[in-house]
């Protein structure tokens, strides 16, 4: 029986093209499982087949788990303390195996034993599949339309399959079977069953790659594809960089007569392409990612990580764009939070951050409003400038003469100082439960603190908005930031 063994898996290998042993271990799987029915509860049970012979061992085995974990499975599982009374040197996360009566062959259901060879030599087989097709390096992955499965897209390449999941299509492309599709390889999830490579065409490296293919220059590392932002079917701009000054990176892209670009657009459902040109200047790149829409001027705060961008009334729609799209694709491509205005609008903004800041100056240094206009008009904005700011700069201001300049100096300082020590008492009001809060950092607490949240509670309440104002975090980050902080509302609802 054991040399039939042998030869019965020396003849599944050659026709399935399989490894020997791994039919071997499909068969002493199925060897383990039948010998599992023959004990009550949930154990653990290792064949070992001799490779040469054919003859083979069972044994019943318990995994060692440290003593103050417990004991999850009693039938599989041994505390260390317990498993060191029969082998001394033995560690957590190895086995005590004890030899068992080994089930017959002629026992096994030879249906089940089947069932489970066979499923093993074709898991083998898909990734040995799997493993070729992604030997080759490719990118993209191109196929056809093989099958609907829940909304999702089951795409065939040859033997290989893809899942083109329904929230990554292109939002009105119809599909049907034995169209021929594209699309992007996100990730490999081998645990997927049938189709393990997942795909977009609705991601932005999917538009990057197929510039790739389009545009020479690209992969001969002449021109440079910085970042992309896309409203899948509609609209997307790409942002690109020339290496090589004899090369117009815009017009290299687009191709003769349209024809490089062209092609992309038609790949994708007639999605219109916005190439920009990329800067490491953060403004000039906001203004040309704005196109077609000309800007007047903009005010950048680095802190906030925004722009305010003002446009003449013509041009605001523009700017804007249908929807928001305009502003919301060149936010995505530059990494900036831009906000559009108009002349007036920008005027009032400015009028009332003067006012507020004339105000500051005027309580913290204690000065009228002559002096902290002044020192408005000479471009300070914060106290930390005025107190620390090159002593040469200020003595330049005309109004002011050099005691007059270590008096603000001064000032400024002890105010800074002030509100330090404010801020630090405010800080140890903030309950344990908020400092435990996964990704909060001492500059956010502090941030908080001072915005008057010092629990979880109070942090949960708050709208997204009304965080990003106290932080200055993006909007996505202020929604996971709340949704953390709401987490043991969840749970206790649960309980």
């Amino acid at each position: 029986m054991n040399r039939e063994l042998l030869m019965l898996v020396e003849a599944i290998s050659r026709e399935k093209n399989v490894e020997r042993d791994v039919v071997l271990g499909a068969v002493e799987s199925a060897l383990a499982q039948a010998t599992k029915k023959l004990y009550p509860g949930e154990v653990d049970i290792r064949v070992s087949i001799d490779r040469d012979s054919g003859n083979y061992e069972t044994f019943r085995r318990w995994l060692v788990v440290p003593d103050d974990a417990g004991l999850q499975n009693p039938d599989a599982e041994e505390l260390l303390m317990d498993a060191r009374e029969r082998i001394a040197d033995i560690e957590v996360g190895e086995y005590i195996e004890e030899s068992v009566e080994s089930v017959p062959i002629g026992r096994i259901g030879a249906m089940a034993a089947k069932q489970v060879i066979l499923q093993k030599i074709r898991d083998a087989e898909r990734e040995m599949l799997l493993n070729d097709f992604m030997s080759r390096g490719e990118k993209i992955f191109t196929g056809t339309v093989k099958r609907m499965d829940k909304g999702d897209i089951i795409v065939e390449s040859g033997r290989v399959e893809g899942r083109l999941r329904r929230g990554e299509m292109i939002p009105k492309e119809n599909l049907r079977t034995g169209d021929r599709v594209r699309a992007m390889i996100m990730e490999v999830d081998l645990t997927l069953r049938g189709a393990p490579i997942i795909l977009s065409r609705s991601a932005p490296e999917f538009m990057i790659e197929l510039f790739r293919q389009e545009v020479p220059e690209i992969e001969q590392g002449l021109l440079e594809i910085k970042s992309c932002a896309r409203d899948p079917g509609s609209r997307a701009k790409i942002a690109v960089l020339s290496h090589d000054k004899r090369v117009d990176p815009i017009g290299t892209c687009v191709g003769v007569r349209g024809t490089r670009v062209n092609a992309v657009t038609n790949e994708l459902a007639g999605e219109r392409v916005d190439i920009v040109l990329w800067s490491e200047d953060p403004a000039q790149f906001v203004i040309g990612a704005l196109a077609p829409a000309n800007v007047q001027s903009i005010v950048v705060d680095e802190e906030k990580h925004a722009m305010d961008v003002v446009v003449d009334e013509e041009n605001l729609a523009i700017a804007i764009g249908r929807g928001g799209q305009n502003v919301r694709l060149a936010s995505d491509l530059t990494g900036w939070k831009i906000n559009i205005m108009d002349a007036n609008e920008s005027a009032q903004k400015q009028a009332e951050e003067t006012t507020a800041v004339r105000a500051l100056f005027m309580e913290k240094l204690d000065v009228d409003e002559e002096i902290a206009d002044i020192l408005i008009a000479e471009g300070f904005t914060s106290l930390e400038e005025v107190a620390y700011v090159p002593l040469a700069e200020m003595l330049e201001i005309e109004s002011f003469d050099e005691e007059t300049v270590n008096e603000l100096r001064a000032r400024a300082k002890d105010a800074l100082l002030t509100i330090e020590i404010a801020r630090e008492e405010s800080v140890e009001e903030v309950s344990q439960d908020l400092r435990d809060l996964e990704g909060l950092t001492p500059e956010l607490i502090a941030k908080l603190a001072q915005g008057g949240v010092h629990t979880r509670d109070e942090l949960a309440d708050l709208a997204i908005d009304e965080l990003t104002d106290l932080t200055g975090q993006s909007e996505e980050e202020a929604k996971a930031l709340i949704l953390k902080a709401r987490e043991h509302w969840f749970s206790a609802g649960q309980q």
